[in-house]
């Protein structure tokens, strides 16, 4: 295992792929210098868990639900599945999940008992990167063997290789030398082009201790409904019972809502959501707080061709583009661009090192 040091490398995206390239990389490199950079306040990307301001309450996850593990990873991904396990960052789901479609019994489901986030945060604080988050990157430019990252703000991060894991669009919408890259590249324009995502809202309840829910399941999919498609009560979907905090309800709707009302407001939207919620589950008491969310690019509908892990957009300097779009949209999804980018990366420093 190589333990040497690499020079500077940018990663965008605080998610769940750009936290483990940087754990990967810190694993094998111990000495090298890696800097995070994302748009949100938190950590997460779409693996998010956001907690109540006013209610004294659990937290919801307002991305991914719960993580199934496939046959295909068990073996593959082993080493990850145990150690977030043995962590108790992983915990069997043991509550009941109404009307969920998956019934393979070689398919394993897990929650996270402290938010899915938690996750992110385990891989970003193994790899002790340097993090800056409300850093929303607008350009990347090549000079000789470096790349620079400008954000919104204005703030210049240089590094000797880049990974980008921003949703597709947005790495589309960048300025700077970046987009010259692109454009000299047309085969891998049109299948950065072709990718697409799925779109959605989602709002988290919060409820002060002592509110009693009517329901006994921790999540239940409503496949009649026109805009709802799931709701999970969290702090039974994670098997939880806190007295000092008060129970916490998340809700999803489905996607051909999501792109309807995609240009609207989340907060316009929340009315409308609530309404709904109140016809499928009239018993669900009024909640003492209300957050909305609108996932513009929720999970990967159509993926880059053959979902190679990661693609080598300029060699040298080195720009990778990673993520789910690149591979698919489940933890293991991540995991498996993560391992690819790592391997790129790895080899290019290798074959520097040997010149």
């Amino acid at each position: 295992m190589m333990k040497t040091a690499m020079e500077r490398v940018g990663i965008v995206g605080a998610g769940m792929t750009g936290a483990t390239v940087a754990s990967l990389l810190r694993s094998e490199c111990a000495d090298s210098k890696l800097v995070v950079l994302d748009k949100g306040r938190g950590v997460g990307g779409r693996m998010s868990t956001s907690r109540s301001v006013k209610a004294n309450s659990f937290p919801v996850d307002l991305g991914a639900q719960y993580i199934s593990i496939t046959e295909t990873y068990k073996e593959k991904h082993r080493r990850f599945h145990e150690e977030l396990i043995s962590a108790g960052i992983l915990t069997p789901l043991r509550s009941e999940i109404e009307g969920n479609r998956s019934r393979d019994p070689s398919v394993s489901h897990h929650v996270a008992p402290q938010g899915v986030s938690s996750i992110v945060k385990h891989f970003l604080n193994q790899s002790e990167a340097e993090l800056h988050t409300c850093e929303q990157v607008t350009q990347v430019n090549v000079t000789g063997n470096t790349v620079e990252v400008v954000s919104e703000g204005g703030n210049t991060y240089q590094c000797g290789s880049l990974v980008l894991t921003m949703p597709v669009p947005q790495i589309l919408q960048l300025k700077g030398t970046i987009a010259d890259i692109i454009d000299s590249k047309p085969d891998v324009k049109k299948k950065l082009e072709m990718v697409s995502y799925s779109s959605r809202f989602a709002v988290g309840l919060f409820y002060n201790p002592g509110t009693k829910i009517g329901y006994t399941w921790g999540g239940k999919y409503i496949p009649e409904d026109s805009c709802i498609r799931f709701v999970a009560i969290e702090n039974i979907k994670r098997n939880l019972n806190n007295p000092k905090l008060g129970p916490s309800v998340v809700v999803h709707t489905n996607v051909p809502f999501g792109m309807e009302h995609l240009e609207q407001d989340k907060n316009v939207m929340v009315p409308t959501i609530l309404q709904h919620l109140r016809d499928v589950l009239p018993e669900l008491p009024e909640p003492d707080e209300i957050k909305g969310h609108k996932w513009r690019f929720s999970q990967v509908h159509k993926a880059y061709e053959d979902s190679p892990g990661c693609v080598v957009l300029n060699e040298n300097p080195l720009i990778l583009l990673a993520g789910d779009a690149f591979s698919h949209s489940t933890m293991d999804g991540c995991i498996q661009s993560a391992i690819s980018t790592k391997e790129a990366l790895l080899k290019v420093h290798s074959t520097k090192s040997n010149i």
